[in-house]
């Protein structure tokens, strides 16, 4: 895979629907992105076979580190989010995407 494409739906922590899309390529530029409101610019690369890892950013600052591990049968991902977010806070969650 060349590419890291995403078009989203989901519930936010505070109940409100929230929608994330960005369209990058694995070749470490910056990428735009909407829905979230920490980034305004993402960077994927590969750690492993596996796994993408995505770097985003606002205003050029990296603000949040996106670790991802694909399931064998590509149904799952799981991804660990670490850094900060748009209120300054600090974020270290897991997220669970189910493909359908």
């Amino acid at each position: 895979m060349n590419r890291y494409k995403v078009d989203a739906n989901g519930t936010g922590a505070d109940g409100k629907p929230m929608h994330i899309e960005f369209d990058a390529k694995f070749d470490g530029k910056d990428y735009p992105m909407i829905g979230v409101p920490w980034a305004d610019t993402l960077t994927v690369k590969w750690i492993d076979a596996d796994t993408p890892q995505i770097i985003q950013k606002k205003d050029g600052q990296v603000t949040m580190i996106i670790t991802c591990t694909v399931s064998t049968n590509g149904k799952t991902r799981t991804c660990t989010l670490k850094g900060t977010d748009e209120e300054g806070r600090k974020v270290n969650n897991v997220v669970v995407f189910d493909r359908q």
